[in-house]
């Protein structure tokens, strides 16, 4: 049984800062299997959905994971955090100046809270990943513009992710856009391949690679894009937990994520409700 140290080590790469991977592990995915990861990420749009419909000031972040067990049993899939690496939860739950990876537990949501859901479904063996940011009712107009630039960097990051560019096309993209309205982007976690594994070659950083380098980009990878960007700093800290990572600062934090095929045509959003 491996002790706690080695478990939090092994726990903080499993769910975002993953080594570097070699590019020749990177899995070229048939048309097949895309088919299959959509499946998943289907259902990891359906309970997106119902969660941001349920969530309301009084509920605990576990009963949002007790939600989630419940509407991945009615879809016909299970977590694919739940027990990875010793993730205790369904999903991740991240509250205001928690940047990812929360642990569902006790705490309560207050109105005016800004919630993070990362959820991760498998389905017939294959994975499907998003995360979204939530307002619980009205906050404050900079966390807004955070939530609208956050995700906006998420998109102009996919809008890159197509055939003849690079991994560095999309992380530039979302770098750039990101600077360019006065916050930052975090160094420390980064998007990744999936399919019949949740994270796969190659890495996704969503800064510090200029355009034009790393990966060269192909139809048939599916990836992962997911940054997450802050109100004040980009530095973060992991808290006691060995999985939570909050501000420096304390300032708030938003995050993003789809799965992404590439395509002859362009990137296929997978996990947008369809």
């Amino acid at each position: 049984m491996r002790s706690r140290s080695k478990e939090t080590r092994r726990g903080r790469q499993a769910l975002g800062g993953l080594p570097p991977l070699s590019d020749r592990t990177v899995s070229l995915k048939s048309p097949r299997e895309v088919e299959a990861i959509y499946a998943a990420s289907q259902v990891v749009a359906q309970v997106i959905a119902a969660l941001r419909e349920a969530i309301k000031p009084g509920m605990t972040t576990r009963d949002l994971d007790q939600l989630a067990k419940e509407l991945y049993r009615k879809h016909g899939a299970r977590s694919g955090t739940l027990g990875y690496y010793g993730f205790p939860g369904q999903l991740c739950v991240s509250v205001n100046d928690e940047v990812i990876h929360g642990i569902p537990g006790k705490r309560r949501i207050e109105a005016g809270d800004l919630v993070k859901l990362d959820v991760v479904a498998v389905k017939d063996g294959y994975y499907g990943d998003a995360a979204v940011t939530v307002p619980v009712g009205e906050v404050r107009p900079e966390v807004e513009r955070l939530m609208r630039v956050t995700e906006e960097a998420t998109l102009r990051g996919i809008a890159q992710a197509v055939p003849g560019n690079h991994i560095g096309d999309i992380s530039s993209a979302i770098q750039q856009y990101v600077e360019s309205q006065g916050l930052s982007v975090v160094k420390e976690f980064v998007g990744h391949g999936i399919g019949r594994a949740m994270h796969e070659a190659p890495n996704v950083p969503n800064c510090g690679l200029a355009p034009g380098k790393g990966l060269l980009l192909v139809p048939g990878m599916v990836l992962a894009i997911e940054p997450q960007v802050n109100l004040g700093t980009a530095a973060v800290r992991m808290l006691d937990d060995g999985w939570t990572a909050v501000t420096q600062d304390g300032k708030w934090s938003a995050h993003y994520e789809h799965t992404v095929a590439i395509t002859p045509q362009g990137p296929r959003i997978l996990t947008r409700l369809t």
